[in-house]
């Protein structure tokens, strides 16, 4: 019996070994470079307040805002609104209060299927496109590809991912900037402060089903033993990146859909640069894109890949280079 028992030990050891040498030479093979800020001719340029075109800039640009806030948008025509009104009107009141402050948003409609431009192009003649900038992408790319293309189109000093949703309340960007001095002095102008719902997490279990409850820790352990450790929660959409965190990270990001914040932070970590976790404000809001296990199930394969990616050298991280 013993032998036995050896041998199927031996046999399940083997097939783990041919299965994860598979899965890396699929993840190799598979693996694109860097993808190029391919835009379209139409993606290249905004409107302005009086429906005319004008360039957009360029993140290698000088700054000339304070804050940039990066709205990625996809279907949104209907949540949209409450976040855009929440978030300028703070604004706008921070501006009144302190004129020395300035601020634009961009948002990135990927490639809706709703009024959702047309929507946000509203706020642009209301504020005017110095204060918000609608892109409208040609396709749909992905989440973290929307958000790439609103970082280099964005002139803030400091740029903040923010969704569409307005699940995290805007004042709170306050305590990301907070975090975000406290890591002072950065290196190379670098630092990032990441909004987290950690602290709301015993909360959200006694509201989930045990399912959902195994997938997120299923999830959670994956980030942390393959690709960030110290940040408790990776997904939170509320980012501030000061412009040179934010052009180095961005330039060497793969990752276009839902785990690009986990590549994100990975690039951030191997770069060492400095990482502030800060407890915010969230409400879950109805009407999100993600089905819980087939996005998780897709999660957790890019989790995989990334790691496999930057370990056989198929994915290497090199010093920022501009993107054309």
């Amino acid at each position: 019996m013993a032998p036995l028992l050896l041998q199927l030990a031996v046999l399940c050891v083997a097939l783990a070994a041919a299965a994860l040498v598979l899965i890396s030479m699929i993840a190799f093979i598979t693996a694109t470079n860097v993808p190029l800020l391919h835009q379209h001719e139409e993606e290249k340029f905004f409107l302005n307040a009086k429906g005319q075109k004008e360039t957009l800039p360029s993140i290698w640009d000088s700054p000339t805002k304070q804050l940039s806030v990066v709205v990625p948008s996809y279907n949104e025509e209907k949540r949209l609104p409450v976040m855009m009104d929440e978030a300028l009107g703070y604004l706008e009141k921070r501006q009144k209060q302190d004129p020395s402050f300035t601020y634009e948003v961009i948002v990135v409609d990927d490639g809706s299927k709703d009024q959702t431009s047309k929507v946000a192009f509203k706020y642009c003649q209301k504020y005017g496109s110095d204060k918000v900038r609608v892109i409208t992408l040609v396709k749909n790319r992905g989440k973290g590809g929307a958000i790439r293309m609103g970082v280099f189109s964005s002139r803030g000093k400091k740029i903040l991912m923010a969704d569409a949703d307005g699940a995290t309340k805007f004042p709170d960007v306050e305590k990301l900037e907070k975090g975000l001095n406290d890591l002072q002095p950065w290196p190379d102008q670098m630092a990032i402060a990441c909004g987290s719902r950690a602290h709301l997490e015993k909360e959200s279990i006694a509201q989930r089903s045990y399912f959902r409850t195994l997938l997120m820790y299923g999830f959670h352990f994956l980030v942390w033993f393959l690709c960030v450790k110290g940040i408790r929660d990776t997904q939170c959409g509320f980012k501030l990146l000061t412009r040179e965190a934010a052009s180095r990270t961005f330039s060497s990001l793969h990752i276009e859909r839902w785990a690009f914040d986990v590549e994100l932070l990975y690039i951030a970590q191997f770069f060492k640069i400095p990482i502030a976790e800060i407890a915010v404000n969230w409400t879950e809001i109805e009407g999100s894109k993600l089905v819980p296990f087939w996005s998780w199930l897709q999660m957790g394969k890019d989790l995989l890949f990334i790691r496999l990616r930057y370990l056989t050298g198929a994915w290497r991280l090199e010093q920022t280079r501009k993107v054309n």
